[in-house]
């Protein structure tokens, strides 16, 4: 991660500003908080930490840094790939949330008797589907540049923020693919391969746990109580990733424009 401390350069007053030291000071709570909070927590401060970007972007010294020194097409390029990987993720755990919804139908159906075999069928089907759409995520994100080309402390500040909505938001991945733990080899080698110092996994030994989600073909015999609460439970977890994540969503494209209207004036 970028360090804590940045000296002041001239891209920024000579004095202390209060937009700056939000941005500062939320960077550094998600430099010490990331790994031991929750994901839908680290998704809270990313829109936080994206409110405090957009004021900054506003400022005219801001404004006339980037456009002066041609950072802005880098910055967008960034931008973009970020609401597109958010999109995508929106569109993962809809898909999670349907299938889940769609199996508790199934068994209150049959009067909490079990699910058919055809429904714990499909519901493994769309599992396998959103973990490839998972795995496939993550190889295509190597291709993301997130570190800073410069040791001006205004682009390191905002190339250091979209170090951590990646890092985020692959978490978010991990987790909605129901992997929680090392012990899966092939999913956490593809993740561990483009965490850098950089770019942490956050929540990693999180609150959030899905792991339940991921039931086999095979499961005919369980418990239908006990597999609606895990269910019931996991939904829980699922909605508050939804919300967070349109939070984060509306956040990203709000700093997209903010980009934009540099680049237009």
């Amino acid at each position: 991660m970028a360090t804590a401390n940045h000296s002041r350069s001239n891209s920024f007053p000579s004095q202390s500003h209060p937009i700056i030291d939000s941005v500062e000071d939320h960077l550094r709570r998600l430099r010490a908080d990331s790994e031991s909070t929750s994901v839908c927590a680290n998704l809270a401060s990313l829109r936080n930490l994206h409110e405090g970007i957009n004021d900054l972007i506003q400022m005219p010294s801001v404004q006339r840094t980037l456009s002066h020194e041609n950072w802005i097409n880098e910055l967008l390029e960034g931008s973009l790939k970020l609401v597109d990987l958010c999109s995508l993720s929106r569109e993962i755990v809809s898909l999670t949330k349907e299938s889940v919804q769609d199996l508790e139908s199934s068994i209150r159906r049959n009067k909490a008797e079990a699910a058919t075999s055809a429904d714990i069928s499909a519901y493994v089907a769309s599992r396998k589907q959103i973990a490839k759409m998972v795995n496939k995520s993550i190889k295509n994100l190597k291709s993301f540049n997130h570190k800073s080309t410069s040791e001006n402390d205004l682009l390191t500040m905002l190339k250091e923020a979209e170090s951590h909505d990646l890092s985020v938001l692959k978490s978010v991945l991990i987790l909605l693919s129901g992997e929680n733990e090392r012990s899966n080899k092939k999913s956490w080698s593809l993740l561990s391969k483009f965490t850098t110092q950089n770019s942490r996994v956050y929540s990693e030994n999180g609150a959030e746990d899905l792991s339940s989600l991921n039931i086999e073909k095979s499961t005919k015999n369980m418990d239908s109580k006990n597999m609606l609460k895990q269910l019931k439970s996991s939904e829980m977890i699922i909605q508050e990733i939804v919300e967070g994540l349109e939070a984060l969503f509306r956040s990203l494209v709000k700093t997209r424009v903010s980009l934009l209207n540099v680049l237009s004036h």
